[in-house]
């Protein structure tokens, strides 16, 4: 299974979403990409591309060093809709392909799968996983999603290191993020197996919580100590957890159940910027900008943009912008000491989990970009999803004035 090459244009590249870290397995730049390895992809763009050349995102593409042989099927589940086209994916990858298909196991489990028998012979040939258990990450080459944009965050959260290339079908309610049409999924298909397609780099967040555990280390009996003295203060033992995501849309850090304001600090490379006071903040992708952040009123940024965005939710002040900031700073979300209630954050919607006093949240830009491969190309995509699925500039055009009104006002 390939892993991705680090670029080596130069310490910090022009190209480059962030900082450039050392070790191997990490993918940065959005013009100096390599793919390599048994059966990955390579997206290799020209050489011009680091010598002070912006490359025409359009550019790059998708091809296989081997051909690939595994592919993983998401599919949206409780959808009594797609289980026909899965069925016909499935088998064509199968069949006609000779491919490994892997499915999570509760996707077969799904009474009308189980219950098919014409499907009996497909199934037995499934190789079938558990979220939080089994571990796939070197096993595919590529993933196909059926649904809605749900299903490519869903892709996302199994892959916490190097992310397969990702096809996804648009069988769901928005379908922002799964450009395909599913009506003629053979031949898309077989051109994506064949490496002509285009794709675009969707950056990740690299999010880092820790939280403090405390427990009491001076046992108290009727207010006394151990030694039979009255302790001055309960003396605390503070251990800390830490816990890391890769996040494709969006870190959201709210006040939850509170009917208070939340009240958390903003650090960027150690220095504190804002204190957020309002329903919270959204730190998201460009590939988040469409999703909350827009309903939030911030810009919408072209995925191949190497920014993190800062969106406050509700601020309780009229001068409180949304802003973007350089991919690759470091951001650091605390309580204020003055906050009067915990605060809740959530990562692509899911693992939502409550923020105490003395716990921090640490972002920036993920090393592992998730390949999205494109219909068209990266910019005509994001331009259809656009006026398709958000109706952006949507108005009804100006009528233009008669002949004879113009001579009018020439005359006039």
């Amino acid at each position: 299974m390939g892993r991705p090459r680090v670029c080596q244009a130069w310490p910090r590249c022009r190209g480059h979403a962030g900082r450039l870290p050392a070790g191997r397995g990490h993918l940065l730049c959005h013009v100096c990409v390599e793919l390599i390895g048994d059966g990955m992809s390579d997206l290799t763009p020209p050489s011009s591309a680091c010598t002070g050349h912006i490359q025409d995102p359009a550019s790059q593409r998708l091809t296989w060093n081997k051909a690939p042989k595994s592919v993983l099927v998401i599919k949206k589940m409780r959808d009594a809709s797609l289980l026909q086209p899965f069925k016909e994916l499935c088998t064509y990858l199968m069949e006609e392909n000779n491919m490994i298909v892997y499915v999570e196991k509760k996707v077969l489990e799904d009474p009308a799968i189980a219950s098919d028998e014409s499907f009996g012979a497909v199934k037995k040939k499934f190789c079938t996983f558990r979220e939080d258990y089994d571990d796939i990450s070197n096993r595919i080459d590529f993933i196909i999603c059926l649904g809605g944009d749900g299903t490519l965050l869903y892709a996302s959260s199994l892959f916490q290191g190097s992310v397969p290339p990702v096809m996804a079908f648009h069988l769901g309610s928005l379908g922002f993020l799964t450009p395909f049409s599913f009506e003629n999924f053979q031949s898309q298909v077989t051109q994506v197996i064949e490496g002509n397609a285009a794709v675009v780099l969707r950056s990740r967040l690299k999010v880092r919580v820790v939280k403090e555990l405390r427990e009491k280390k001076t046992a108290v009996h009727n207010g006394l100590g151990e030694n039979g003295s009255r302790p001055v203060g309960l003396d605390m033992d503070v251990e800390k957890q830490a816990m890391q995501y890769q996040v494709l849309n969006e870190v959201v850090i709210d006040r939850g159940p509170s009917s208070y304001l939340s009240n958390v600090d903003v650090y960027l490379d150690g220095h504190l910027i804002t204190t957020v006071q309002g329903d919270g903040v959204i730190v998201s992708t460009p590939t988040g900008s469409t999703a909350y952040a827009a309903a939030a009123g911030a810009s919408m940024i072209h995925p191949n943009v190497p920014a993190i965005m800062i969106t406050p939710i509700c601020p309780h002040s009229l001068s409180f912008r949304p802003i973007v900031v350089p991919a690759g700073v470091e951001l650091k979300i605390m309580l204020s000491p003055e906050a009067r209630n915990t605060a809740w954050v959530s990562f692509d919607g899911r693992k939502r989990q409550e923020i105490r006093h003395g716990d921090s949240i640490s972002i920036t830009t993920s090393c592992y970009p998730l390949p999205s491969i494109c219909v068209r190309d990266p910019v005509s995509d994001w331009f259809e999803s656009l006026a398709q699925c958000l109706h952006w500039n949507v108005r009804k055009k100006q009528a233009h004035f008669e002949e004879e009104e113009e001579e009018e006002e020439e005359e006039g």
